[in-house]
């Protein structure tokens, strides 16, 4: 009994994601440097209680990875017991879209991220991490 042909397909070619420009990665570094100073330090790095043994929160920062842009905190580890002085979290990330266009991220308890906004402009971006609760610290 004869084998049955095998039937060729043409796949789609894949489209790769849109690379983030300089000018717009400088402004989003200004605008949520902007943001850190400003509204998320004075609001969550608050100074630890004396004889405090949990970690607390030192510093908030943001940098870019590839097409992401993360907002994360530094903890610091005052029990006689810390694996490390300190450890970063992220807390929120930007995923650049196209067209100056950013999905918005949080980082669940489980370590999951989380997409809830989508197709948000910088601004967009940077009040919905102000205001938002999903996106502390």
């Amino acid at each position: 009994m004869a084998k049955p042909r095998k039937m060729w397909m043409i796949r789609p070619v894949k489209q790769g994601k849109p690379s983030v420009t300089a000018s717009l990665k400088t402004l989003v570094e200004t605008k949520a440097k902007e943001l850190i100073e400003n509204v998320l330090k004075p609001k969550h790095v608050l100074p630890p209680k004396k004889g405090e043994q949990i970690n607390y929160i030192i510093d908030i920062g943001a940098k870019w990875y590839r097409n992401y842009f993360y907002f994360f905190s530094t903890y610091a580890c005052p029990g006689p017991n810390a694996l490390s002085p300190s450890f970063e979290s992220k807390f929120a990330r930007m995923e650049y879209l196209g067209n100056d266009k950013f999905a918005l991220y949080f980082m669940r308890h489980t370590g999951e991220w989380v997409g809830i906004y989508d197709a948000l402009s910088v601004d967009e971006s940077m009040k919905a991490i102000q205001d938002d609760g999903w996106f502390v610290p």
